[in-house]
């Protein structure tokens, strides 16, 4: 789907350093930081990107791209609960996935 929506395979590979690929626009970047200040817990988007969405955003746009990371998070997280995987809808394309180590749990 991403693709169709002009998602190109640069921007796939460069997602984890999207802050300084040229793949990237600074709309998207924008938008990916939103997307990476939303999926942290707890959730506290810092007020000076707030401010620079809505230089980029109206209040509808930012609605519908708040909605629509927020409902990613939760189909990613639901999906997590019962081992959802894949099934077959990109077979030979790939995701790419956060580079960083997940924390310990407590003891």
């Amino acid at each position: 789907m991403g693709r169709e929506l002009g998602v190109t395979e640069e921007q796939l590979r460069d997602l984890p350093r999207y802050r300084e690929s040229e793949a990237f626009s600074e709309e998207e970047r924008l938008v990916i930081d939103l997307a990476v200040e939303m999926a942290r817990i707890p959730v506290e988007v810092p007020p000076e990107l707030v401010g620079r969405l809505r230089k980029r955003f109206d209040e509808a746009q930012l609605v519908e791209l708040a909605a629509a990371i927020a409902w990613e998070n939760y189909r990613a997280r639901f999906n997590r609960v019962f081992g959802v995987g894949p099934v077959g809808f990109s077979k030979g394309d790939f995701c790419a996935l956060p580079e960083q180590s997940r924390p310990s749990p407590p003891p």
